[in-house]
């Protein structure tokens, strides 16, 4: 596939990050950062590429994130397919949420709040329910076996991240070039002449929240996997629909690696930043906060066009 190569050379130098080093902490944020991005990745093809902002997808989530530890807990389920289920399941939620918020016309700043009202709703559910664990959450019994989609190496685990990621990025590049993404583009660019020109804009968009939801939901599976841990305040908490917005705006939304680009820079500004600050509940999330505000305040609105600008200049 034109245009592959990046890609590939990527997924090369991040693959022999294990071999060459042996710090567990290095190892932990290639991992976190490459989970946020996937997450992103989803965030990007909705956000990014159909124009439809999301403020609420945390509810993807923590759906994949939920039913991929739920179905090995409580019914006895290999992780594979529990992985693969929560994948599915995220992306029905997707496809519902999609459904009642373009059927009934919303978009911009009233289709965000809705997203973000079933991302609350669902994590006052997860909160309450027996089936989740409640306040006190769900764990995951360690089985350090791959058959197990658990593995004692964390090196281990970010092959299998980046995998993912990789496949995430040549499907954002396949979709970039495809009659749906010129369908998305257009969508953005212009609803109304994109309507005019015969594109169902109802079944575009259905299409992308699901996309979105899938690939989402597949970076909350993940998180399950390798933290072996859940309550309600992780999955479907404010956190990681901030993450995945935010990410492919510093990075370039619209853009195949922008959402790869934005978890590394925000996730080393984080981690940076609780270095110098100490323990200071929350300093990441201000951080990110702020960074929003000049992206969003300052244009060119992303890194990339920053730096293009620059060369210009």
């Amino acid at each position: 596939m034109k245009g592959a190569l990046p890609i590939l050379a990527f997924a090369v130098l991040m693959g022999l990050a294990p071999l060459l080093v042996a710090s567990n902490v290095v190892l932990n944020f290639l991992v976190f950062t490459l989970i946020i991005a996937l997450a992103a990745q989803g965030w990007n093809l909705l956000g990014g590429y159909g124009g439809q902002y999301s403020f609420g997808h945390a509810a993807f989530f923590g759906t994949g994130a939920y039913v991929t530890a739920i179905l090995q807990v409580r019914y006895g389920m290999n992780a594979y397919p529990a992985f693969t289920a929560g994948i599915g399941v995220a992306a029905l939620v997707g496809l519902a949420i999609g459904f009642l918020a373009f059927r009934s016309g919303l978009r911009g700043s009233y289709f965000a709040l809705v997203t973000l009202a079933f991302a609350e709703v669902f994590r006052v559910l997860a909160n309450a329910a027996e089936m989740t664990g409640g306040a006190a959450g769900i764990l995951i019994r360690l089985q350090a076996n791959p058959a197990n989609f658990q593995f004692a190496e964390r090196g281990t685990f970010l092959w299998v991240a980046l995998a993912l990621v990789t496949l995430a990025l040549l499907a954002t590049l396949a979709l970039e070039r495809s009659r749906l993404g010129a369908q998305l583009v257009a969508v953005r660019e212009n609803e109304a002449a994109a309507q005019a020109l015969g594109v169902d804009v109802l079944a575009v968009k259905l299409r992308a929240i699901t996309l979105s939801a899938a690939m989402t939901g597949a970076a909350g599976g993940l998180y399950a996997q390798y933290f072996l841990y859940l309550d309600a305040n992780i999955a479907y908490g404010t956190w990681i629909s901030v993450e995945a917005l935010l990410a492919p705006i510093v990075g370039g939304a619209g853009t195949v690696f922008g959402p790869v680009l934005g978890a590394v820079i925000l996730h080393g500004l984080g981690e940076a930043t609780k270095s110098l600050a100490g323990s200071i509940p929350g300093i990441d999330l201000v951080i990110f906060g702020i960074v929003l505000i000049l992206v969003v305040r300052f244009p060119p609105r992303d890194l990339p066009g920053l730096l293009r600008r620059r060369r210009r200049a």
